[in-house]
């Protein structure tokens, strides 16, 4: 059985400062081939989310093979959306 395809993508920032990381509102990242591209600090609060829609899973209060999630970091807190697209 084929694992669903996730999607990350950069929908806001919040903080005050720029992404350390670069990385810009309307980013998008394959997980399985891109998630060396996004921020280390971004990528230890996507993984649980992750594996949660992955794994068959939902995030209360959030829409249907979503979840969205906070950078860390306080400077910057970029907004990121995590999507499940079906093989």
């Amino acid at each position: 059985m084929k694992r669903p395809a996730i999607k990350i993508t950069l929908i806001d920032r919040k903080g005050p400062c720029p992404c350390h990381r670069g990385h810009q509102v309307g980013d998008s990242f394959d997980f399985d081939k891109e998630r060396g591209a996004i921020c280390p600090m971004a990528m230890h609060v996507a993984f649980p989310y992750v594996d949660i829609l992955r794994y068959g899973g939902e995030i209360s209060g959030q829409e249907k093979g979503t979840a969205v999630f906070c950078c860390p970091d306080v400077d910057t807190i970029n907004v990121f959306r995590i999507e499940k697209k079906e093989p």
